[in-house]
């Protein structure tokens, strides 16, 4: 195991291809948003008390945040400061 991640790691240094796949970068979003999602989900239905509210806000939120997380996720993929 340790001589295949080695091995992987030579293979992106030495093509400078370090970049994620796609399939990456849309588990990553949704695993955050689902966490996001239900700590706005508690804190609406905290702040409001009403649990269809609270349902309400964590639905938008789950949805927009996770179009602008891949998307924010995507550009800094092209950037090539810090790899």
């Amino acid at each position: 195991m340790d001589s295949a991640l080695k091995a992987s790691t030579s293979i992106e240094i030495e093509t400078g291809k370090s970049e994620e796949k796609v399939k990456r970068s849309l588990a990553k979003t949704v695993s955050w948003r689902v966490v996001g999602t239900v700590a706005t989900f508690l804190i609406s239905w905290l702040i409001t008390g009403a649990l269809t509210l609270a349902f309400s806000i964590g639905i938008i939120e789950l949805i927009s945040k996770l179009v602008l997380y891949f998307l924010h996720e995507r550009a800094w993929n092209k950037i090539k400061w810090g790899k």
